[in-house]
């Protein structure tokens, strides 16, 4: 299974992108997708996943409110709009998806077994 990233790019801050994660091919059933961000030295951060087996979400307090995870089962593709972007949001974001269980948490990149190579978002 490969994921594909696309959506990246810069935007000034109080801006908007809207980035999305495809899988040729495979049909994300009952999966946990996520959607992750490092920046250089740091440890790789949980920014929000969704089921696809059900509505549930869940959110890193720093993007709380602004950043919206959903899936178009239509075009097997998971989005990520993120709205009022600070310089803080910029990094290297990831998508991610696994069968489950995550029990380590819906947040932790551990949890994660398939990744895509990454889009950058730059926020000035």
């Amino acid at each position: 299974v490969q994921l594909v990233e696309s959506g990246g790019g810069s935007v000034q801050a109080g801006g908007s992108l809207r980035l999305s994660c495809a899988a040729p091919g495979f049909i994300f059933r009952d999966y946990y997708m996520g959607w992750f961000r490092q920046t250089p030295g740091n440890e790789r951060e949980g920014v929000a996943t969704i089921y696809t087996g059900g509505s549930s979400t869940w959110y890193a307090s720093s993007v709380q409110g602004r950043f919206t995870i959903s899936l178009d089962n239509a075009k097997n593709t998971v989005y990520l709009q993120m709205n009022s972007l600070k310089p803080e949001d910029t990094a290297m974001y990831y998508c991610a998806a696994t069968f489950g269980p995550v029990a380590a948490g819906p947040l932790k990149s551990t949890a994660f077994d398939i990744w895509g190579q990454g889009t950058q978002v730059t926020v000035s």
